[in-house]
């Protein structure tokens, strides 16, 4: 699941719109999130969703609209999950802001979670062996999806892997924590990282 619904209240114009590469900022995430080996992709939209649709090609991904999306990121949590359906037995959520997750990482962390699939995993990025940046991608297995719909509000997610330490795994990755775009200087930030990596 691809989290686009954003409001961009700390950025001001609708941030996936903005140009990255040859596409936007969320065009690149979900261009990364349909380039994995994951089942399906969702990508849930709200502020901007009209221009959304006409700027990114959105692939084989399945778009929803998430029209409460001024309440929190876990409305969009919600409805991205009713999307996903009965037969969906876990969860890799990802963010339309943060472009640099890569294909590639995304792979990596889905294949470890497989290997003893925990209750949920996170991403621990690790540019030193002294220091390590939790990030995405977050997977979930099935077994969290009551607790992941009775979240409310914005940074509900991480409230609640911070809630649960002993049910959650670290998948580790040997790469600094890719930006994500929350401002002008953030996405200065994102465009250098990307062109580091490209």
């Amino acid at each position: 699941m691809v989290l686009g619904a954003g409001k961009s209240s700390r950025f001001g114009t609708p941030k996936q719109l903005l140009p990255f590469g040859d596409t936007t900022l969320l065009g690149q995430a979900v261009r990364n999130a349909n380039a994995s080996a994951l089942n399906r992709v969702v990508v849930v939209l709200g502020r901007a969703s009209e221009e959304l649709r006409a700027a990114v090609d959105f692939g084989r991904a399945e778009v929803v609209e998430n029209t409460a999306y001024g309440t929190g990121c876990a409305s969009s949590l919600l409805a991205g999950l009713d999307a996903a359906g009965q037969d969906c037995d876990a969860l890799a959520l990802l963010l339309g802001d943060q472009p640099g997750v890569s294909a590639e990482y995304i792979d990596h962390v889905i294949a470890t979670w497989q290997q003893s699939r925990p209750w949920a995993a996170v991403t621990a990025y690790n540019p030193s062996p002294y220091s390590l940046a939790l990030g995405h991608p977050f997977v979930f297995a099935r077994e969290a999806f009551g607790e992941l719909r009775s979240l409310h509000g914005d940074k509900a997610v991480w409230k609640l892997i911070e809630a649960h330490p002993e049910r959650v795994s670290r998948v580790e990755i040997a790469a600094p924590l890719p930006p994500d775009v929350d401002d002008p200087e953030d996405y200065d930030l994102a465009l250098a990282h990307w062109r580091s990596i490209a």
